[in-house]
């Protein structure tokens, strides 16, 4: 079992991905009751996982991650997880001395950027800086978890800071 320790962030800005390559994920949520672990089958390129995760207590939970086959995958996603499927792209954007998962939201929720910030103890949620492209702290806020945006779609009132279009700025390092 893993813990995933992470703050997640809406992006106001987003930063220059131009020059980064990023990596397609379509992601399906299979049936999940309220306060249980959601079940979740990803395929990234030719890769695929099976991922179990609890109900987030505080900035962590437990994670299971298991490789499956990729024709399994997608059956899975076809067939079984009905309208609850996403799809974005994720960029690794450095940023000192971390590492931001920047995604960018496909379909339904086009206009969306939410970064994630995995980190490695409970201290870096103290003492990380954060770039400037950074916005509001959804990491406890449900609406922006990806099984609910993918049951749901966008909340109702989309905050100021979700990107709606691609400004020139660049990251700060």
């Amino acid at each position: 079992m893993g813990i995933e320790l992470e703050r997640r962030f809406l992006v106001k800005e987003r930063p220059l991905l131009d020059s980064l390559e990023g990596t397609p994920i379509i992601q399906g949520y299979l049936a999940k009751e309220r306060g249980e672990m959601s079940t979740r089958v990803r395929i990234s390129g030719k890769d695929a996982w099976l991922t179990l995760k609890s109900p987030r207590k505080g900035f962590s939970r437990a994670e299971f991650e298991y490789p499956i086959p990729l024709p399994d995958a997608q059956i899975l996603i076809e067939q079984h997880c009905g309208k609850r499927v996403i799809r974005k792209t994720r960029y690794r954007v450095p940023f000192r001395h971390l590492v931001f998962e920047v995604d960018l939201f496909a379909g339904p929720l086009t206009g969306l950027v939410i970064a994630e910030l995995e980190l490695d103890n409970l201290l870096q949620l103290i003492s990380s800086p954060l770039p400037a492209w950074i916005g509001q702290e959804v990491t406890h806020d449900s609406r922006y978890g990806n099984r609910t945006l993918a049951e749901y779609g966008l909340p109702p009132a989309i905050p100021a800071n979700v990107c709606t279009e691609v400004p020139l700025s660049a990251l700060s390092t």
